[in-house]
Order: C-alpha cells, then structure tokens, then sequence
C-alpha cells in the first residue's frame, strides 16, 4: 500500500480547560504546554503537570478513485484512550497509549467531498503514569491506500535462515493472487538478487540467497532493502541479514558470536521536546547512547516508536522492546490495568508487526516490576504471554522484568495499590495538610531504594523467599529479567543451571561487577542501567542536587535526574566512569566534584556522582577539590600544574578518589600498568577568567521542517566551559520556531515552552524547527541585557 503523510494541519482543542485552539503538525505533545502545578494529580510522577483531554481535527479530502481502493489511517501513538471519529462518527477505540494502529476509512468516507478526522486523546484520568507519558498525537500519523492489486500494511516479513549462505525467507500476503516481482538491493541501490513469481494464494513464502552476504552487527551495521512490486504497488523494507540464538552454553550470540549487553533504559519523551517522537530527536538518542558505549537499549516500559528502530537499525543499537508497566496490578489508580486485560493480545500483535523486520529488535520483555509474577495467576499470564509471542515471532526471546525483592515485599502485603488504600492515604495526607499520596508498586521501591540505598535493595533481593516468589515465573520465560538482583547472579547460576540472566534494571555503580561477572559467565546475557538517558517525570523523593540548585517547592521537579546523559544530551562523568567500567574506553578519565559546593546533595541508589568533567571553578583557590579518577590500570596518578599531587593502586571499581587543593592550571591523570608503564592520560584545563556565551548547533545545517538542536554554553575565549556561570536566558528565533528551551536541572520553574531558561553548570539547550524562509537565526539575551547572535544555514537555501 502507498504510505503518505498524514502529519500536517491538525487543529487542537482543550477539552478540559479554557486555552486557544492552535493549529499543529504532529508529532505534538499537548501536556508539555500545560501548566505544572502542585494540584497536579498525577504528582511528580508526571513532572507535575496537570493533565487534560484533547481533541484533533483535520479536514481533508477523499478523491472519487478512493471508492475502489483500500484506505487506512495509521496512528502511532495517541495518549490515551484514543477515540477516533469520521465525519463525526466513531470509527475506533485504541485505550493504550504506545501501540500503534489501523483505522480503515472506507465506511466512513464522502468520496469527492471535503471529511472531518477527529482524535480525541484523554489524559485528565489523573493518576495513570509512573512517569511523564505527553498527551495526544505525539507519534507520526499516516494515510495508507491500496488499489484491488495491493500488498496490505506489514504485509511482507522477512528472516535470515542462515547469515553462513546469507539465505533468508520472505513471507508476503496480497489482497488477491497474482504475480509479484521480489527484488533485493544491496546499501549502494545495487540489486544483488531477484525473482517473479506466480502467487495462486494470497500468501506466499520463499527463500532468497544473498551472494557474499555483509551482515548485520552492533559495529557494522549493513542493510539491505527488499522491493517488492504487485501490479501498481510497490512495497520496500529495510532488512539485516543476523541471526539469534541464545543457550546456556553460550549465552546470547549474533551471527553465532557472544554478544554481551551493554544496556540503557530509556523513557519515550526526549527532554525538552516532551513526547514528541520526532525522527531527529530519535536518532539523536539512539547516537548518544552509542557514543557513550551502549550497544542496547530498553524500551521502558511500553512499546517503541518506529523511529527510534530505524535509527536502531541505522546505527547498530540492539533494542528490547516491552510491553506494559502493570498488568492486573495497579500501579496508580488509572493506568492501563483497567484495560490489559482485554488488550493485551491485540497489543503484542501490533507490536511484532512493528518489530519483526527489525535486525536491533533482539528481544521482547513483557512486563517491568509486575509483581503479580509472584502469585499464581500471574505466573501463569507470564508464561501465556511468552508462548503468545513465540506464535507471533520464535526468533527472538522473551523476558519481564521482575523487580526481585519487591515480589517478595508485596507477597506480604508492602506496597501493593488498592483504591481503598489510596482514598484512605489521601484523606490522612489531606489532614495533614500534606498533599503525597502513600507510595505503591514500583514507586514503593524506588523510595524504599532512595531512604536505603543500593546496597540494602540489593541484599534485600539474596534472601530465599525472593527465590521462591519469583523461580516459577522466570521459568516461563526465555531470559530471566532481574531488576537490582546483580547479587544473585553467581548464586542462581549454580542452583539454575539452564537460566539464562539478564540485568533488566540496574545500578550504575554496579557497571564494574556486572562487566566482570558477565565476561567470566556467558548465561549472563546483559545488563540494562537505569537509567540511559534523563526523563520529564518519576521525580520520587527529589532529585540529588546541590545548593540552590534544588529549589524548594515540588511542583519545580521536573525529572529524577538518573541518567547517565542529562536531559539536554550531555554525558554525566557517570557516563565516562561506565565507558571505563564496560571496557569500552581505556580512560583515565576525570570527574571533580564541584569545589565550590560544601553541601550534601544527597545521592540515591541510582546515582554515583555528581562529579564534572571540568576544572574550571574560579574563586575556589586552596579550597579542597575530590577528585574522581576512571580507570582499570594498576595504579593511577594526578598531576597539577606539571607536580605530582596523589599516586594510588586503582581502586577495584575502577574509580580512585583523591582529595587536593584546589589550583587553577592544568590537571593531568595518568594511568600505569601492574610495571610501572604509561597506559593513558587524561587533561583538564582551567578556564581564564573571560566569559563568553556560544551558540553551538549540533550539526553544521538544518532542513527545511527539520530539528537543530542548540547548545548555549558558557566558555572563556579559548573555548573551554565555565560550569560556574549561572544566568538568565531569553531565546528569540528568526526563519524558524522554539519547539523546546531549558536546562539539566532537575528542578525547573515553569516548563519547557517558555521563552527563557536558567543556566545549569554554565550550559542549556534549544530545540528549533527550520520553516524554510531562510537561514535561521538565533538571538540569546543573558539577564535581560547583553545580546548574542548565531546563525545556522538552511540546506536548500544554498544548494
């Protein structure tokens, strides 16, 4: 069928508070416009914004050729409880927010007039999330059209039967018999292979061998396109040519090579811009991670967007997908529990179909944290929905992430949601003048986590009766899913010796065991730390955060402030630290712990340092500076100023502490074999005392419609950053519009879309969309006074 897109000229209406209709092209995030507020019912969780229903409408027009085709509309993400109207009446009803799905138009349709598309997106059933969701059509819309000759929608699958022979097997249904015409290109267009065949049935299987096949792999990731021609249709899909296999003999292998995750857990939303699944800012997360050393990603905890695979598939990053966050289990009073139940078979079907011709797509996980995996019903669920998957697709495992202590804690009553229980809280806290309501489920933990820390959690996962309360369902699944159960894995193996373990959710200080542990331990398959990247939203107790920094009135949370790369996409020293940890980089490298803070910030499980990649604190001469050096050499020294300040053995976790006073100049880290010989070095230098704003896009040029992403930093005139710096930013956009503006606070005054941003450590970032008037222009007022100017060329302006 003919794809088109269906994005542009939407009307969005408020359903449930006085605001103007605008007129959007989608992806749009309706909540991240919204007011953040302490009355928000969905709390922190959601960043405090207070949720609302939305209504989208399109007018467009259905030629007379539509009466003898096939037509559908596409939606690949509404939140939630998506209502769809044509020409005012209801043509679906989709209740979960992440799947996509099909509309088919025929019945409804005035062919040769003008027809209203209406999409009613309701999210003011506040609580319904444990973290930001976004509201509306916040993922790409498309029109899909078939003549009586048409190959339907996900109507060709493809697999590699042997990556040897480079063999591979196509299946393609047809909206009647007929002949096709199978063509395979290699990445430079060439057709490698082909073949016409005469299809009697409207399905067909065949088997195709790819002469001196290139195949697929997290360094190397080649891709092949299959064309395939029915009549006037022509159908393409991208394709790697990999195998999986996994065994407790060898553990997960690609191509029949181990392959060890080195994994992330991210959110949908991409910071600034809300939920938005825009293509750029997808890519644009997917390449953060791997340039920071992951090789895969979790898709936490809900289905994926289509984007976020192909530049998966682009850039060799292997992707699990989940499912649900709660199965019959609330979570929070409104979540999809309501629903799962009668979904969850459609659901898991639209999401292969989105993931099968997928080479990252090496594993589906099912659930996170759902600790009905610890009661017999859902042991059983956990195992008929493993089996429902391998019907769908046996060529990639399945998980769940179970959270092992808390499986335990809630067989015994902690933490487990009821309404009653949470009317009652509410009521107590409302006496108290206290609007928190009572922790349940997966925020249960993470508060248990942040009052007790890692190590406690982490213990708490060891004793028997978590054993006992989660051995059956992992038995009902391919790959054991363990969230913070790292000090299990030696222990399990022994007494499961056909288990393969996966870290589905771990810590970050717990990069170096796992690496070492899995290395040593192929049934080990992986580990997923959480988190990859910062996320709106699940804000629990309070982001750790130093002096003024940390604002004092909640509804100023904006995220948790556990990811590895911030919100803005700058990688955290826990983010250098990880790449030493996992072997992906030699190091040293260096964090200083910013000299000029004397207070706590209060670290929680999740978090390992708040230290910088800078040595620029101006006005803290002598004061002491911790130093935190990243490296598994033998022993590591620190060089100030050409003298030597500290020599030590490397600490076993690869991260060695030093305590100096603080000199500006050059600070040097050298690292030493078990010899004595040089093995690395690593420098930083002391900004001067100029100060200068910089404008940097991240890429040199932006298309027209397309997204450059802004990094306002403050350096001295050599370049070199100045995390001191602290100011007020107002950001004004020529040929071009502000979709998103802040900073890598966790808390944050007003939202997103505003005009104006606080600095965090000298740095925040814009978000601009290219009209296509001209080069675009931005303009950047610091405290309301001085003015800074870049511009960033427009691709078709100088072509």
């Amino acid at each position: 069928m003919k794809k088109t897109d269906f994005n542009a000229d939407w009307t969005v209406h408020c359903l449930t508070r006085e605001a103007p209709d605008r007129m959007v092209s989608v992806p749009h995030d309706a909540m991240i416009d919204e007011p953040r507020s302490y009355s928000s019912q969905g709390e922190g969780n959601i960043g405090w914004y207070i949720g609302g229903d939305y209504e989208y409408t399109k007018s467009f027009h259905a030629p007379l050729e539509w009466k003898d085709q096939t037509v559908l509309i596409e939606f690949e993400g509404v939140y939630h409880n998506a209502e769809v109207l044509i020409n005012g009446e209801k043509a679906a009803f989709r209740p979960y927010g992440y799947t996509n799905f099909y509309v088919a138009l025929d019945p409804f349709l005035k062919y040769g007039e003008d027809n209203e598309l209406k999409v009613i997106a309701r999210n003011a059933d506040q609580p319904n999330s444990r973290w930001y969701t976004g509201t509306g059509i916040y993922r790409p819309v498309n029109l899909w059209t078939g003549g009586k000759q048409h190959i339907p929608v996900n109507g060709v699958r493809i697999r590699t039967v042997d990556y040897v022979s480079g063999t591979i097997e196509v299946k393609i249904r047809l909206s009647c018999p007929g002949e096709i015409f199978v063509e395979i290109l290699d990445a430079d267009g060439k057709n490698v292979a082909a073949k016409k065949m005469d299809c009697r049935e409207t399905e067909v299987k065949s088997l195709f061998d790819v002469p001196d096949a290139q195949l697929w792999d997290t360094e190397h990731p080649y891709l092949y396109t299959m064309r395939v021609s029915f009549g006037e249709d022509v159908v393409e899909e991208s394709f790697g040519i990999r195998t999986l296999a996994w065994n407790p003999k060898e553990g997960l292998t690609m191509n029949g090579k181990r392959v060890i995750l080195r994994g992330a857990c991210i959110h949908h939303d991409n910071g600034v811009l809300g939920a938005c699944a825009f293509p750029e800012a997808e890519e644009r997360k997917v390449r953060l991670h791997k340039e920071n050393g992951y090789n895969a990603l979790r898709s936490a905890h809900n289905p994926c967007s289509k984007a976020i695979l192909d530049a998966c598939d682009r850039l060799g990053m292997l992707m699990m997908d989940e499912y649900a966050d709660a199965w019959t289990m609330h979570k929070t009073r409104y979540d999809y529990v309501i629903y799962l139940k009668d979904w969850w078979k459609q659901d898991l079907t639209d999401m292969v179909d989105k993931d099968y011709n997928h080479p990252s797509v090496i594993a589906y996980s099912t659930g996170n944290e759902v600790a009905e995996t610890a009661r017999p019903d859902g042991i059983r669920f956990t195992g008929e929905m493993t089996q429902f998957l391998h019907g769908l697709d046996d060529s990639r495992p399945v998980s769940c992430g179970i959270n092992i202590f808390f499986n335990f804690l809630s067989s015994i009553g902690m933490g487990v949601y009821s309404d009653d229980k949470a009317e009652k809280a509410s009521e107590a806290a409302a006496k108290k003048g206290n609007k928190k309501k009572k922790a349940v489920g997966s925020e249960f933990y993470n508060k248990l986590a942040c009052l007790m820390g890692d190590k406690f959690m982490k213990f708490g996962a060891t004793l028997y009766p978590c054993d006992v309360k989660t051995r059956d369902a992992y038995a009902n699944m391919d790959i054991a899913g363990y969230n913070y159960g790292i000090w299990r894995y030696k222990k399990d193996m022994k007494k499961y010796p056909e288990r393969l373990i996966l870290g589905s959710e771990t810590f970050c200080k717990d990069a170096w065991l796992f690496w070492n542990i899995a290395k040593e331990h192929p049934r080990v398959i992986g580990d997923f730390v959480w988190a990859g990247m910062d996320y709106i939203g699940e804000t629990g107790m309070g982001a750790p955060e130093y002096g003024d920094y940390r604002m004092t009135a909640e509804e100023t949370q904006m995220t948790g402030g556990n990811g590895r790369i911030d919100i803005t996409g700058k990688r955290r020293a826990e983010a250098a630290y990880t790449l030493v940890a996992l072997e992906q980089e030699k190091g040293p490298f260096i964090g200083v712990r910013p000299v000029n803070r004397t207070d706590n910030p209060n670290l929680t499980g999740w978090s390992l340092t708040k230290a910088l990649e800078s040595w620029s604190f101006e006005g803290c001469e002598g004061k002491e500076a911790t130093v935190e050096v990243y490296s598994r050499a033998a022993q590591v020294e620190l060089k100030l100023n050409g003298r030597s300040v500290g020599k030590k053995k490397t600490h076993k976790t690869a991260r060695t502490i030093f305590q100096i006073p603080y000199e500006s100049g050059e600070l040097t880290a050298v690292s030493y074999d078990a010899s004595g010989k040089e093995t690395g070095s690593c420098r930083l230098m002391s900004a001067s005392s100029q100060k200068q704003l910089r404008i940097l896009p991240e890429e040199k040029t932006v298309k027209t419609g397309g997204l450059s992403f802004v990094r306002l930093r403050y350096t001295d005139d050599q370049g070199i950053w100045k995390p001191l710096e602290r100011h007020q930013l107002k950001v004004s956009v020529e040929n071009g519009s502000l979709l998103g503006l802040g900073c890598a606070n966790a808390y944050f005054s007003g939202n997103y879309t505003q005009d104006t941003t606080d600095t965090y450590y000298g740095e925040a970032l814009a978000v601009i969309r290219a009209d296509g008037r001209g080069d675009v222009r931005v303009s950047v007022t610091e405290d309301g006074e001085k003015t800074v100017e870049n511009t960033i060329p427009l691709e078709c302006a100088h072509s």
